[in-house]
């Protein structure tokens, strides 16, 4: 590392369980975040900062009024510009060394494997069922870790799923999705601002664990977050011997 760079970085070299060693496993690693929106905010500002080489922003949304309320990445200027744009130029002004690939379209199966074959753990911050189930089985075909978390309201929830070191897929544990009107989208149950910056942290620091072996990340394990009482708990998760993506049938 320059000496730039071992200054920017030294309150986490100085740590035990990253160092020297780990920092360069940040300044090598390749991530991509899907959305640009209330959890990918937060994480991408602190994943920038951490240094990680490569950061990829997928995202097809351009910036609204009603965004800014907790997503922090965009500024009001930035109304009406595509979300990725306006990413990218928030975290070039955090860490101009940082590579951020801009992926301005929606994710569908003619472009997921293509795009997760550039990374080596992806994030997801979307707001739908089906992103998220497309998304899952793309990261189990590429056996890539998928750090997933999810709000609404008050509540936030989030794991890694990763079938191909001993934890379960997304698809485990949430087989269906919800009926209509069960789960609710933050546009129409409301979300508590700070909520998204709690959830989207601790996706970057769920990466940055990942990445430098530090400590012990939430596979196997569901967290969730109650902002409204200040309470945490974790569920044990397995994955399901009869889970289509990650034990399909011979």
């Amino acid at each position: 590392m320059t000496p730039e760079e071992i200054e920017r970085y030294a309150r986490h070299i100085v740590l035990r369980e990253i160092g020297g060693p780990g920092q360069k496993r940040l300044l090598n690693a390749k991530l991509v975040c899907i959305g640009a929106g209330g959890l990918g905010s937060p994480a991408l500002l602190y994943l920038a900062a951490a240094g990680v080489g490569r950061l990829g922003v997928v995202d097809d949304d351009v910036v609204s009024l009603s965004n800014l309320q907790r997503q922090i990445i965009h500024d009001t200027s930035a109304v009406g510009e595509l979300k990725t744009t306006s990413a990218k130029r928030s975290l070039g002004r955090v860490n101009p060394h940082v590579q951020v690939v801009e992926h301005s379209y929606r994710l569908d199966e003619t472009n997921v494997d293509a795009l997760l074959s550039g990374y080596d753990l992806v994030l997801d911050g979307s707001d739908n069922f089906s992103t998220r189930y497309l998304l899952n089985a793309a990261c189990v075909r590429a056996e890539i870790p998928l750090i997933s978390a999810a709000m609404s309201q008050w509540e936030g929830q989030i794991s890694i799923y990763d079938p191909a070191r001993g934890g379960p897929c997304y698809q485990c544990i949430f087989p269906k999705a919800p009926a209509a009107g069960l789960a609710p989208n933050c546009a129409e149950a409301g979300v508590m601002g700070a909520l998204a910056g709690v959830m989207g942290s601790m996706m970057a620091g769920e990466a940055i664990k990942q990445i430098t072996g530090a400590g012990q990340v939430l596979r196997s394990e569901l967290l969730i977050y109650d902002a409204l009482f200040g309470e945490t708990r974790k569920m044990k998760t397995s994955g399901r011997a009869d889970c289509p993506i990650c034990n399909p049938p011979e």
